[in-house]
């Protein structure tokens, strides 16, 4: 997944990571860095929020074209358990769990 950091960052210039995230039953809550986030809208410019710092965070599958971020350059850190997985979409495999669309 692409995990953007929003909080305390101009539009798109907060730290980002390509990484793996748990996800629970409903998609409702993610669990990435030994952080809880939940989904919730009506905010800006994310999409989670961490239960226990409120800041906010933008949680999405990666894009082929590295157009991660919607206004800015995007430079996430790939966490090393996600290169080869990573690297394997961006030559055009499908995302693990989206083999079949």
């Amino acid at each position: 997944m692409f995990v953007h950091l929003k909080t305390g960052y101009n539009t798109d210039r907060g730290p980002s990571w390509i990484a793996w995230v748990d996800f629970s039953k409903t998609w409702s809550t993610a669990y990435f860095h030994g952080r809880t986030l939940r989904r919730a809208g009506g905010m800006f410019d994310a999409n989670f929020y961490d239960v226990q710092t409120n800041e906010e965070f933008w949680v999405s599958g990666p894009k082929r074209d590295r157009t991660d971020t919607r206004y800015g350059p995007s430079n996430p850190e790939i966490e090393p358990e996600a290169v080869e997985t990573y690297d394997a979409f961006l030559e055009g495999a499908p995302l693990p769990g989206r083999e079949n669309g």
